[in-house]
């Protein structure tokens, strides 16, 4: 079951890193969520010289400079002889902020949304439990001031950015820069899932999911990072369990 993009714009706009600026990142928008929704499917050839000239009133240079964009993310291909083709799904970048907002953006399905969830348990327990040695005492306030937050939100857009502002702050307190790589891709499965399913909305859940990221900053905290790593876990299959239970 596909997810209905529609239902929170302010828990979408999350996803974005930037807003889109000017005709060229217009033109990569509406062109990657095109893509990513099937309108040009896979190995599909694109338009460039017929439909998206006429669609967008754009000249073929700004045109060109938003499919070399789609290119840089593996997304299509200029060949000889046949034009602009669109690649297979395995070459897109999906780390990629972008690719990651256009999924959001069309709707993402519940796979897509277990695919999402079963990396972050590669990363993030990994994270947490890297935090639980190498956290700094500024770092186990910034999260306690999260969870407060998340505490006191009383609206899933508060709600879904005190969350990721936690997980933010354990990947920082992993001393390791890779991490923060996956600020993008941990921002668009709290963005789905809150769309799916908020914990706002039924304050026993509420209580139930700011009470085991608690676990989390106590685990951190202590330094017991296998604690750290059952934690994280919990938090992350149960998001994703809220979502999926939904879309049945």
């Amino acid at each position: 079951m596909r997810i209905h993009a529609g239902r929170s714009a302010g828990v979408a706009a999350l996803v974005r890193r930037v807003p889109v600026r000017g005709l060229r990142d217009q033109i990569l928008h509406e062109l990657g969520m095109d893509i990513v929704s099937g309108r040009y499917p896979e190995q599909s050839a694109l338009p460039l010289e017929t439909d998206i000239p006429a669609r967008f009133g754009a000249s073929r240079t700004v045109i060109r400079e938003a499919v070399n964009a789609l290119a840089a993310k593996g997304m299509v291909e200029a060949r000889a002889r046949t034009g602009t083709r669109v690649l297979p799904r395995e070459n897109w970048t999906l780390f990629d902020a972008d690719v990651l907002a256009w999924h959001f953006a069309v709707g993402p399905d519940v796979d897509f949304l277990r695919s999402l969830a079963e990396i972050r348990i590669c990363v993030e327990l990994e994270a947490s439990a890297l935090a639980a040695g190498r956290r700094t005492d500024r770092q186990l306030r910034l999260m306690e001031e999260a969870l407060a937050k998340m505490d006191e939100a009383a609206t899933t857009e508060l709600f879904a950015a005190a969350d990721l502002e936690f997980h933010s702050v354990i990947a920082d307190a992993s001393a390791n820069p890779f991490m923060a790589s996956i600020n993008a891709l941990v921002r668009v499965a709290l963005a789905a899932a809150f769309t799916m399913s908020s914990p706002v909305e039924d304050p026993a859940s509420k209580r139930v999911t700011v009470d085991r990221h608690r676990r989390i900053a106590k685990a951190i905290r202590d330094g017991n990072a296998q604690a750290a790593r059952e934690a994280m876990h919990a938090v992350i299959w149960e998001g994703f369990a809220r979502a999926e239970a939904r879309a049945r």
